[in-house]
């Protein structure tokens, strides 16, 4: 049976998410012709961070670039939320953590769209 994301708690969604974003990022980065391991993951924090996820988040809900059911979607994933790490905030933390579960949701339910968002993230991040 295939898992829609409906019965599924944010921060599974995240878990999910976090792990086809990385995958994501790291793919974009090797077509990029990275192949220095270090390179790689040094260039792999800036997308893949909190603090780039919360930015993304961000610029993706002031421009309503999210339809209401995907910002739903954040939200729940921001709600579910733990104390988050110790180098950034709550705040930034809870966001990265929406960010991840609607790609989380969005792999299971409408893979394009994940690969739209992380595309329009792509951009937003390289423009700095």
């Amino acid at each position: 049976m295939k898992e829609d994301g409906c019965n599924l708690n944010g921060l599974t969604l995240a878990y999910l998410g976090d792990s086809y974003y990385e995958l994501s990022i790291r793919k974009y980065l090797i077509e990029k012709k990275l192949t220095d391991v270090n390179d790689l993951h040094k260039e792999a924090i800036k997308f893949t961070s909190a603090i780039a996820q919360a930015k993304i988040i961000n610029d993706f809900i002031e421009k309503k670039v999210l339809s209401l059911e995907e910002e739903d979607l954040f939200k729940r994933g921001r709600n579910a939320s733990g104390r988050g790490r110790k180098n950034v905030d709550a705040k930034t933390y809870s966001h990265a953590t929406g960010f991840e579960a609607l790609i989380g949701s969005l792999f299971l339910n409408d893979l394009k769209r994940a690969d739209d968002l992380i595309k329009e993230a792509i951009l937003l991040i390289e423009k700095g």
